[in-house]
């Protein structure tokens, strides 16, 4: 077969995006300022607000989606008809057996299969197993196209890199990798992240380089929180304090700065999944990365256990005890709720007939309720508590100061701190 270049190139080009969360909005709105732009999200409500200018994910500000005035907003399908590019953006989460979950892979593939043309591109950078852009979705825009792959469409990927709530690194200033189906593509591609990404691009030999260069970044920091983990549970038992060892350690140049934490997220909990998934489809077995997987699914138990011994110790019953947790999302000054950890202290502690109370000034009422069933506090200072856990660094809470945070315990009282907001001797625990 011959593999013809497709006949795009960034002039007068219509993109669409498909999936406007934390990485497909960020995404559309900067190929809005320079390319007619469709964003599609299956959510009305979504379209609604963004078309107001009001992102829930609090990643775009209104003066940033303003900017991005060759925009548009749908969730009806066929307003993609027009675009010759289709950038795929959904969620890739895992299921409860721990495997892919690939249905908003395949659903988001079959809708572009309706409005696919002669020459059209589309692009992925949802994260997935090395294989699966070419092995899974290709096939799908083939079966409901019509239309033959590399012939009269062609597919490329490129990862993305966002990290929610960072107001630092944002999209155009973190290096993007790319990738297409052929050479030709793979240059169209490049450029196209080209004329939007100032930090660069990095043009990959193939789609499954790509792939796998974007599961191994998250599998890597997971394997070494894991590291920093189980070196926490080994000096808490020889009465140590792990940030003090972590603080001498790192004064050498090339000792990497990770911390011990819950690891939840749809990113660093999520991806290891995908890697170890295709490997063991493939005959082989990986030890290491399972093994740090189990060690940070574990961690929240292990925090709920360390929270049951202190009030033991202080003589705090616990049956019928109030204890607040301090945060639900899944890291810092950030709304994001998926996949937190944090659920899995509140889920412990109850078990053991504690009164369990959640305050996180940054979640949406309604999200945590059908999440986790949780009915998150409104504000603090009606209750005294016996215990409290500081479970996420917010910048709300690093501002309240310990003192803030004591005045709503009674005088016997515990403060256990996993993120470290506050110094060892002020508080009672931490990891």
């Amino acid at each position: 077969m011959i593999k013809k270049a497709p006949a795009l190139s960034l002039r007068n080009l219509r993109i669409g995006v498909v999936g406007l969360g934390y990485v497909g909005l960020p995404l559309a709105a900067e190929f809005g300022k320079h390319f007619k732009t469709v964003g599609f999200d299956l959510k009305a409500s979504r379209i609604k607000a963004l078309a107001a200018g009001k992102d829930s994910t609090l990643e775009m500000s209104r003066q940033e989606l303003k900017e991005a005035d060759r925009l548009s907003f749908t969730c009806d399908v066929k307003d993609l008809k027009s675009c010759r590019v289709y950038i795929v953006t959904v969620p890739t989460p895992i299921d409860d057996y721990k495997r892919p979950d690939l249905t908003p892979l395949v659903k988001a593939s079959e809708s572009l299969g309706t409005v696919l043309k002669k020459g059209d591109v589309v692009v992925y950078e949802s994260t997935v197993y090395p294989g699966c852009t070419e092995e899974v979705c290709v096939p799908i825009l083939e079966r409901v196209s019509g239309l033959k792959f590399n012939r009269d469409f062609f597919a490329g990927y490129s990862p993305e890199r966002i990290n929610p709530g960072d107001k630092q690194h944002r999209l155009p200033s973190i290096r993007k990798v790319t990738s297409g189906s052929t050479p030709a593509v793979a240059t169209f591609v490049d450029q196209l992240y080209a004329s939007i990404i100032t930090a660069g691009t990095y043009k990959a030999s193939s789609i499954k380089v790509a792939e796998a260069a974007k599961v191994i970044e998250n599998t890597q920091r997971d394997i070494n929180i894991a590291l920093i983990n189980e070196l926490a549970l080994i000096f808490n038992r020889l009465d140590i304090d792990t940030e003090e060892v972590l603080l001498a350690a790192g004064t050498k140049w090339n000792f990497l700065p990770f911390r011990p934490g819950l690891v939840g997220g749809h990113c660093i909990g999520v991806d290891p999944y995908y890697l170890t998934h295709k490997a063991q489809e493939v005959g082989y077995h990986p030890e290491m990365i399972l093994a740090g997987r189990r060690l940070n699914d574990n961690m929240a138990l292990y925090v709920a256990s360390e929270i049951l011994k202190l009030m033991t110790n202080r003589r705090i019953h616990v049956k019928g005890a109030r204890i607040l947790v301090l945060g639900l999302t899944f890291k810092e000054n950030c709304p994001d709720l998926r996949n937190s950890k944090v659920i899995d202290i509140v889920t412990e502690l109850k078990k053991y007939g504690a009164d369990v109370d959640v305050y996180d000034p940054w979640i949406d009422d309604k999200e945590a309720r059908h999440e986790y069933g949780v009915r998150p506090l409104r504000a603090l200072g009606k209750v005294k508590y016996d215990a409290a856990v500081l479970a996420v660094a917010h910048q709300e809470f690093k501002d309240m100061g310990i003192k803030a945070v004591r005045k709503l315990l009674k005088p016997a009282s515990v403060i256990y701190d996993i993120k470290h907001v506050f110094p060892r001797a002020e508080v009672d625990g931490r990891l």
